[in-house]
């Protein structure tokens, strides 16, 4: 096992192997008995620390690595601070493994981690806060290359490019990296249909039904929309700017009380008032890909279809506002946090 990291993150546990006297670690009976739990062949940490928070369960596995060993994928992005990447399915219902990394090394399974045997450059490592992880480009590449679900690398990246870790441009950039290794047609396959300003799974999981399914245009995601006086209308989570279609995820997570839910009609009845086409999306209807594409045709089909030049919105901001919609425009710090409602720190600036 690895050493205890002197850095380690307040309120994370790293796991301790036996110790018969009892100072560093559990004695061979305690260890049998309700106040430890295993978190892997010979390791151990007490049964009160949570087994199912995502970044105790990445130090739980870090703590089974190897020296030259790193952990990738969700869980590298995780610890990096792409924070709805939590480790469960879609659905929410199951926890997905935590892939330790490491090269020609015997690794025991155990359950909830996995162990890839592929090559590792050193370069690709880092080590934070006393936990090594792969590079953003590198996990997310692994995500995409060994997807959960059929479309779950795509809103990996996205939740990855939404916390600024990777952009499009890097992923394209690493592709030589992959040539020959297993997976590699999926990233060049999912490159397009990346976005770098979805807030959300959910909103992310909405587009690629309207993409996919729907075989409708590409749109623009948390694009601003302002009225001709520069008053700003709102910030759909998708919206084709062409047919004036907006589609709206209304998640539980983020329209909480009914004041939230007031400003959110308010919103959705100045942008409809301007002559936009919308259409909403509650949690578990993107499950049903064919029955949300059927109704995204629907509502294009009853779109107006406006010239820009006469039409009552525009994408034009204001005077004294900039946009942050790229991960190369957030990282670059411009300007101040957004105060518009549902938005992520950072996405719009009046």
């Amino acid at each position: 096992m690895r050493p205890a990291p002197l850095d380690l993150r307040p309120g994370l546990v790293w796991p301790v192997p036996i110790d018969p006297t009892g100072r560093r670690g559990p004695t061979p009976g305690s260890a049998r008995g309700p106040r430890w739990r295993r978190s892997g062949p010979g390791l151990y940490v007490p049964s009160d620390v949570d087994a199912h928070a995502p970044e105790q369960r990445v130090v739980e596995a870090a703590a089974r690595l190897p020296a030259s060993g790193a952990i990738t994928g969700w869980a590298g992005l995780r610890w990096l601070g792409a924070t709805w990447l939590d480790g469960r399915t879609p659905d929410g219902r199951a926890e997905r493994d935590v892939v330790l990394l490491a090269t020609n090394a015997d690794i025991r399974p155990f359950p909830g981690q996995r162990f890839s045997a592929e090559r590792l450059n050193p370069c690709e490592v880092r080590v934070v806060d006393g936990v090594p992880v792969t590079v953003p480009v590198r996990s997310v590449c692994f995500e995409l290359r060994y997807p959960e679900g059929e479309r779950e690398g795509i809103v990996a990246a996205d939740m990855a490019a939404y916390a600024n870790l990777v952009s499009r441009a890097e992923i394209g950039d690493y592709l030589p990296h992959l040539s020959g290794w297993t997976g590699v047609q999926r990233v060049r396959d999912a490159l397009p249909l990346i976005s770098e300003n979805s807030w959300s799974p959910p909103e992310t999981r909405m587009r690629l039904v309207w993409l996919l399914d729907a075989g409708l245009p590409p749109v623009l995601c948390n694009q601003p929309v302002f009225d001709r006086r520069g008053r700003h209308l709102g910030t759909p989570d998708i919206l084709d700017p062409v047919a004036g279609v907006l589609g709206e995820y209304d998640g539980a997570e983020f329209h909480l009380g009914p004041s939230n839910r007031r400003r959110d009609v308010g919103r959705e009845d100045d942008l409809r008032a301007a002559g936009l086409e919308t259409f909403s999306v509650v949690a578990g209807q993107t499950a049903d890909r064919d029955g949300l594409a059927a109704r995204m045709l629907r509502t294009r089909a009853r779109a107006r279809w406006q010239d820009p030049a006469t039409r009552a919105w525009t994408l034009v901001p204001p005077a004294g506002w900039r946009l942050r919609l790229t991960v190369a425009d957030r990282r670059a710090g411009c300007g101040r946090p957004a105060v518009h409602s549902r938005g992520p720190p950072g996405a719009v600036v009046p």
